[in-house]
């Protein structure tokens, strides 16, 4: 019996790389392996690692996508965090696959929406009822920040790349204005990805209080309720919102706005507390017309995966 056919696919983070095998837009869950980037010179070499280490018969492998926190242009990316080239075409010829894609992380994190468990989805504001075709929005926030909207069409999915963590922060909001000089990775220019990030959160911190630390030890300090924790903990949670908020007016989202990665999780139980939704929606005269946005959490850690998978299943 032949098996069935099979994709490869691949979640390159800052840190570690994910990979699996798929059937069609399903990702079986018991192939996952997780690899430290820093043990490897490339994602040929992770995938290399992945296959000797699988007991799969990889000849039926007939599609490969990978996501990767970085821009891609034209089927080549380089990560933004990490010195690695991803290139579609030595990916199709190393596993001789007939489909490969190479997308940004969001781009694979709005590809999943719509394949998402229940389960996996913590409602921060409501969503009200709206034609399946409304546009969304991704957000991610973890080694860095971007969105991308979500447009389904009658010519299928299409989610387009963007950077939208290298746009400048807002000046709206006060309390940064006497710390932007004290982001030491700005360059004299304060992105959002310098305050909305894993590494933002610690210079956050730093530029409030003096104190370098790992955000980790400052969200631990937040649930004990420290006081300089909880002030960085609410600047962070109001700059997300307004961030959030300035992209919903640029790409209406009427479907839903998606918070996806390990930071933005971390800072799930504490959205209500600091104030999200009152950032998300201050936005003067148009702060009514914000109420139409549903807000979810999405804490499936393996939703990139699924979007390669989905991306690819989707032809």
């Amino acid at each position: 019996m032949v098996p069935a056919a099979l994709s490869l696919v691949a979640d390159i983070g800052g840190t570690n790389t994910r990979v699996a095998l798929a059937h069609g837009a399903e990702v079986q869950v018991d192939s996952v392996r997780r690899y430290r980037n820093a043990e490897f010179d490339g994602i040929g070499s992770v995938i290399a690692r992945y296959l000797g280490d699988s007991s799969q018969n990889h000849t039926f492998i007939t599609g490969v996508c990978v996501a990767m926190a970085g821009p891609v242009h034209d089927g080549v990316g380089t990560l933004t965090n990490l010195d690695w080239r991803i290139d579609k075409a030595v990916l199709a010829e190393a596993l001789s696959a007939e489909r490969v894609a190479v997308l940004n992380d969001l781009q694979a994190q709005g590809h999943a929406i719509g394949h998402i468990a229940a389960t996996d989805l913590a409602e921060v504001l409501p969503q009200p009822e709206v034609a399946a075709t409304a546009a969304k929005l991704v957000i991610g926030l973890g080694t860095g920040f971007n969105a991308c909207p979500v447009f389904d069409t009658a010519a299928g999915r299409f989610v387009p790349p963007s950077e939208a963590g290298h746009v400048s922060l807002p000046t709206s909001i006060a309390e940064l204005h006497p710390m932007l000089s004290k982001l030491s990775d700005s360059r004299g220019y304060p992105s959002v990805e310098e305050v909305l990030s894993g590494r933002g959160v610690s210079q956050l911190h730093a530029a409030l209080h003096g104190e370098v630390i790992d955000p980790a030890d400052i969200l631990s300090r937040i649930g004990d309720g420290e006081a300089q924790a909880c002030d960085t903990g609410a600047l962070f949670v109001k700059v997300l919102g307004d961030v959030a908020g300035n992209l919903v007016l640029s790409h209406l989202p009427f479907g839903g706005v998606f918070l996806v990665g390990g930071v933005t999780r971390a800072f799930a139980p504490y959205l209500d507390q600091f104030g999200f939704v009152e950032a998300f929606r201050s936005k003067g005269r148009f702060s009514t017309f914000m109420e139409q946005f549903g807000v979810s959490v999405v804490s499936d850690d393996y939703a990139a995966l699924t979007g390669c998978a989905s991306h690819l299943s989707r032809g």
